[in-house]
């Protein structure tokens, strides 16, 4: 989202707009006008004061040249009026147009001058007055100065009857563009509520406000109004189920995602495995599996140790412990120690498997670099011990030993295999 960009977009569209709501008709002799607020969507229809004619021809000259972006011959139309000639009415309409001129040209602060022009010269009327006053914060806001506009727009607010929710959006957008957050929020939700059909960016503007203040369970139903907006833009299904984890919603965050997944949206190796991460969180280990079986075999995430090591951590909640055997293998091949075949070989403790135990932990011990190296020779010997294999468990159980974590099970395994081995001969 481009707030700036946006914001920025919406103030010069309205100078434009701008351009062509001084209408003039030469051959009455008078300038026929839209007096009607344009920024409160509001019309009269006062009749306009009369105009000398040539004064009006030229005017009409200029707007046509102005409506056309030839804004020389624009100026060079009004060149030969005398201004000290011109009624207070003729007077601020010549230099409404001028203004109009410069703001087409980005020449904000001569537009800004003749604005002022066209007020002082007391040919407008009161509403008319009150829409060029507004357009001082337009033309502050299309040149990126939003203080200057925030405040120009404060001043309109104070005597404008009912602004609509477009003028709040623009105040909103001036503050947020100069990092007062603080004054955005109050005209973001304003222009919100107002809005008679939803904009996507005010939305958006006020769901950063609320990001930015933490203000989480606030976000939610913007977020929500977004996905109906734009059912396909797949960061707003990830924001809301990030925000329901915010509020601890896991359920809500899992239900989010998945329906995401199902509508084809989450293409990123990062997002598959939040799903997998939610769907697991949330007890429903199979479907975790599921999804990350499916991610790997369609290509779209990252085969690495971590992937496996999550697999197998679906397929063992899921009591799949057959299913996890794979996984586990494939991350202890990719892994850069030998802990995953020790958790391949604790697997295979569960299910009795002694000869596969015995291999994985040699496994283990090959690659070395263990987090707990004692744990894996108690569990080796057990492997071994298990096979009647006493001899060849005794040195393991030893070396668990040195360990005060696993010193009191290797001392009664050692005290078993004593047990059960008949005592060496005494010599004579």
């Amino acid at each position: 989202m481009c707030l700036r960009k946006g914001v920025a977009e919406v103030a010069t569209r309205a100078l434009r707009l701008a351009a062509i709501v001084i209408p003039l008709v030469a051959t009455t002799a008078t300038l026929a006008q839209s007096s009607g607020s344009r920024t409160n969507g509001q019309s009269t229809n006062t009749p306009a004061p009369p105009v000398d004619v040539a004064t009006a021809k030229a005017l009409n000259a200029a707007i046509d040249a102005l409506n056309m972006s030839n804004y020389d011959d624009a100026r060079a139309a009004l060149a030969p009026l005398k201004v000290d000639k011109l009624s207070p009415y003729e007077r601020s309409r010549l230099e409404q147009i001028l203004s109009n001129i410069a703001a087409a040209q980005e020449k904000y602060d001569e537009a800004r001058a003749h604005i002022e022009a066209a007020i002082k010269a007391g040919g407008l009327n009161e509403q008319e007055a009150l829409d060029l006053r507004f357009q001082i914060g337009q033309l502050f806001m299309a040149e990126g100065k939003w203080k200057e506009g925030a405040a120009a727009l404060e001043e309109w607010f104070k005597v404008a009857p009912n602004p609509n929710s477009a003028a709040w959006y623009l105040l909103a957008g001036a503050y947020y563009q100069s990092e007062d957050y603080e004054h955005a929020l109050a005209p973001a939700k304003k222009a919100v509520e107002l809005m008679t059909t939803p904009q996507e960016n005010w939305i958006t503007m006020l769901l950063s406000l609320y990001l930015q203040r933490e203000q989480f369970k606030d976000a939610i139903p913007l977020l929500l109004r977004l996905i109906e907006l734009a059912p396909t833009n797949k960061s707003y299904w990830l924001q809301l189920s990030a925000i329901y984890g915010q509020v601890d919603d896991y359920a809500n965050a899992l239900a989010i995602t998945q329906l995401a997944y199902g509508a084809n949206l989450l293409t990123e190796d990062a997002e598959i495995r939040r799903l997998a991460d939610l769907q697991l969180f949330n007890g429903i280990p199979y479907r975790c599996g599921q999804t990350l079986e499916a991610a790997i075999e369609h290509g779209t995430v990252k085969i690495d140790e971590k992937l496996y090591d999550k697999l197998s951590n679906c397929w063992i909640a899921a009591g799949e412990l057959d299913k996890a055997l794979a996984p586990l293998s494939r991350a202890g091949e990719l892994a850069s120690n030998g802990d995953e075949f020790v958790r391949l070989a604790e697997v295979q403790l569960q299910r009795a498997d002694w000869p596969a135990m015995q291999a994985a932990l040699e496994r283990a011990l090959g690659k070395g670099q263990l987090k707990d190296a004692a744990n894996a020779h108690l569990l080796l010997g057990l492997a071994l011990l298990n096979q009647h294999k006493l001899t060849d468990a005794r040195p393991w159980f030893e070396r668990a030993l040195q360990s005060e974590k696993t010193r009191q099970n290797a001392r009664s395994y050692l005290q078993l295999i004593a047990s059960q081995q008949p005592a060496a001969p005494t010599a004579k």
